[in-house]
């Protein structure tokens, strides 16, 4: 069965070198029902939201699996949130998802797929800075980039639901298909 693992939020901004000055990539997560939105969990917030956030990327999903072949290969645990997603899910293969696909979380929520995510320089320093020098490639090459999602429909999750897919368009391309390496 699909699941989510965890439902996470930002805690606290933290200070950032890069252009915006504060970053919201830490999420954690929450105990308990969480509230959905348009925008994505409530209370959550994004520090560049010219990049991050709005309807088209109001929530963004990352694999267990995935993050499971990171904290391999960085050598430390990787807990949901560090990837700066909202949801971490087990059981559903996030990157073999296409364009348009829509999700059904819990009994209520239901999402779309939108975009993979795009990696960027505030993720590599969150990764470790120097000690991960061309971290964006990395992350880029193996093609494990969870989706961006928008809410299709308001609702209630917590961890523990299960993920169901409840349209997945044969004809759409998928996420990785239509992926643009930025380095």
């Amino acid at each position: 069965m699909a699941r989510l693992l965890a439902v996470c939020t930002v805690h606290q901004l933290r200070p950032d070198p890069g252009t915006i000055g504060v970053t919201a990539i830490g999420k954690r997560p929450v105990d308990g029902p969480v509230r959905i939105g348009p925008y994505g969990v409530r209370a959550d917030v994004q520090a560049d939201r010219k990049h991050h956030g709005g309807l088209e990327k109001a929530l963004y999903a990352y694999a267990q699996e995935d993050a499971e072949f990171w904290a391999e290969r960085l050598g430390r645990d990787l807990p949901p949130g560090f990837f700066g997603e909202n949801l971490r899910t087990e059981g559903i293969d996030v990157n073999a998802a296409r364009i348009g696909e829509v999700w059904r979380l819990g009994d209520q929520v239901e999402v779309q797929v939108t975009m993979p995510r795009t990696p960027c320089g505030t993720f590599a320093r969150r990764v470790g800075g120097a000690d991960e020098r061309g971290w964006v490639r990395r992350f880029s090459q193996e093609r494990r980039l969870g989706p961006y999602l928008r809410v299709v429909r308001n609702g209630t999750v917590r961890a523990g639901d299960e993920i169901v897919v409840l349209d997945r368009p044969d004809d759409a391309p998928g996420l990785i298909e239509i992926y643009r390496d930025p380095a």
